[in-house]
């Protein structure tokens, strides 16, 4: 006879283990803070052992709780998967989660030979959130990171360059232009989510291009980079731009690369749950993405 504590107390831990925070575990299964802290010290007087440090704040796991929280998560992770093998709704729309940047400047164009390709339904969601695969819905989140992290899987697509550009009408010609003649122009700038240090910015162009400006002067600041790219297709000045978001608009001629010296980007990856029911979907999906990536890369290099 197994010995196991109340499901709802595993699923209060594993919630609070994921997001290391109390209340948004609360949020995520429609109970309060309170209820989700009454049902974890339930569960660690059961266990005889502390699953969390409460103190000092920020919140985060006991030793106990590192042991017992991969395996939790995996065992409900294949739980929900066998229940949605069971259900009716297999062949229905895959959920996929995006950038709203990415939705706009890149998906948006190739969404109906993406949903010929596949042969199934989408639901597209602009989100520049950090996509919670196990509670949220998201079948696929197509994210911008240096590196993987969390518990999923992790599928390079495009590593990225991050690029000067601007429209060729504030320009009188020319097809590049030196450091200090680009950092005189209307300078645009957009805040990252993310936080980064590496996050793009003028000051951090300046210095890998070795420019000898004084400090640039932004003209603009956007809280969406998708605003800061629509005012540089509008002539409006110059800005650092994902060289994957901005390619229909160079192919196009409605916006001009500045400069051959870019600045790192992070990359695009496919992410998806390894026990996900609708595997063999996700896999066609992914497959699509990486063909896309195959051609991106071909079109930056085409002598290779």
């Amino acid at each position: 006879m197994r010995k196991l504590p109340p499901l709802h107390g595993l699923r209060a831990f594993e919630a609070a283990a994921r997001h290391l925070h109390f209340t948004r575990a609360a949020e995520e299964l429609h109970l309060t803070p309170t209820a989700i802290s009454h049902q974890v010290r339930q569960l660690e007087e059961i266990l005889g052992v502390e699953l969390f440090r409460r103190y000092p704040r920020p919140v985060r796991l006991s030793p106990a709780g590192e042991k017992l929280f991969p395996v939790l998560r995996e065992s409900l992770d294949r739980i929900a998967a066998a229940i949605g093998q069971l259900s009716d709704g297999q062949d229905g729309p895959l959920r996929l989660s995006v950038t709203m940047a990415f939705a706009s400047r890149w998906l948006m164009p190739r969404l109906p030979h993406l949903r010929e390709q596949a042969g199934f339904g989408l639901e597209i969601e602009a989100n520049d959130d950090v996509a919670d695969l196990h509670a949220s819905g998201i079948d696929m989140a197509i994210r911008y990171a240096e590196r993987p992290g969390g518990h999923a899987e992790w599928h390079r697509l495009f590593p990225d360059r991050i690029i000067p550009v601007c429209s060729p009408g504030l320009l009188s010609g020319q097809a590049r232009l030196s450091p200090d003649e680009i950092l005189a122009l209307p300078l645009l700038h957009y805040r990252w989510r993310s936080g980064s240090a590496n996050a793009p910015s003028w000051e951090r162009w300046q210095a890998h291009a070795q420019a000898d400006r004084g400090r640039p002067h932004i003209t603009q600041t956007f809280s969406e980079e998708v605003h800061a790219l629509d005012a540089a297709v509008a002539g409006q000045g110059a800005v650092l731009a994902s060289e994957l978001l901005v390619s229909d608009q160079l192919n196009a001629g409605t916006l001009v690369q500045l400069s051959d010296i870019p600045l790192p980007g992070p990359t695009y990856w496919a992410v998806f749950l390894a026990s996900h029911p609708a595997k063999e979907r996700l896999h066609l999906l992914l497959g699509w993405f990486r063909e896309q990536a195959v051609l991106f890369e071909y079109s930056r290099n085409p002598a290779t």
